[in-house]
């Protein structure tokens, strides 16, 4: 399938979209032309073209008043395009599809079409994103490059923002069979302040906003057992109960000492989270940490 956009420095939000349209249609040829005739000539067309309709191929932002926005304002540029129309269809769900909209395509978006949405608390640091990746990829200002090495340069960023979009689709698709593990396991607790879990899972969401009694979570992992205080709220630092002062900041013979467990390995400095080397001893430290 032909699939054409323009020539000349690419951007994150054409080639995301190219990417998009590679998973849903498999091996496109890419045509990177500005020219009008050519562009109405390919299957599909993205950042060109002056128009926005799925149904003719056309993901373009560039018209007058542009291509919409969504309900937060965030502006449409040609990745969310792409995505909106087959987001759902490559994400499994709606649901899947808007998370990966939230945390990715949107950031892309929002750059392509000039919006703010993050302000650095750092005056002259600013940090890299996946549209600042990208652009790096393209040629710098004194390099020359004939049109077959700046087509390679849009084929390799392509292929990385594949891989991005490919784990991505992947990490949707885990969370989602995380979400009914970890509302198994609350179902199940026998103390509704503590959740256990076969295995160290994405709990957060379906802990925070469906289990509010909860206050700490156990699980296995590599190296024995860990567990972890609930925050008060989803991307909130603060806990509803914090792990006890005196653990903070230890480790080994010195924080076995002070809970009197002997295979307590480590307790973050921050209290929201400890380890142990067993279950039973992550229990015990369970136990403490509600009676403190």
């Amino acid at each position: 399938m032909q699939v054409a956009t323009h020539p000349g420095n690419f951007h994150a939000d054409d080639v995301f979209a190219v990417a998009v349209l590679g998973l849903v249609h498999g091996p496109l040829e890419l045509v990177r032309t500005r020219d009008e005739a050519r562009q109405q000539a390919a299957a599909l067309r993205v950042d060109v073209g002056g128009r926005d309709d799925a149904a003719t191929g056309d993901f373009d932002h560039h018209q007058k008043g542009g291509a919409g926005e969504r309900p937060n304002g965030i502006r449409y540029a040609s990745f969310g395009l792409v995505w909106r129309a087959y987001g759902e269809q490559l994400a499994g769900s709606a649901e899947a599809a808007a998370a990966i909209d939230e945390r990715l395509v949107q950031g892309v978006d929002a750059n392509d079409t000039g919006q703010t949405i993050t302000q650095s608390l750092v005056e002259g640091v600013r940090p890299m994103t996946v549209s600042g990746v990208i652009a790096a990829m393209n040629p710098a200002w004194d390099e020359e490059l004939d049109e077959a090495e700046e087509d390679a340069r849009f084929a390799q960023a392509v292929a990385l923002a594949t891989d991005i979009l490919r784990r991505e689709l992947a990490g949707a698709a885990a969370f989602g069979r995380a979400q009914q593990l970890v509302r198994d396991a609350i179902a199940r607790a026998d103390d509704p302040r503590v959740i256990e879990l076969d295995r160290n899972m994405p709990w957060r969401e379906p802990v925070v906003t469906g289990a509010p009694d909860a206050l700490y979570v156990l699980y296995p992992k590599s190296d024995g057992w860990g567990m972890q205080a609930v925050p008060r709220e989803l991307g909130a630092f603060a806990n509803r109960k914090d792990l006890p002062a005196d653990w903070a900041g230890r480790s080994g013979a010195e924080l076995a000492q002070v809970t009197g467990v002997s295979d307590a390995i480590f307790c973050h400095p921050a209290r929201f989270y400890a380890s142990a080397g067993s279950r039973e001893g992550i229990t015990a430290l369970v136990t403490q940490a509600l009676a403190a």
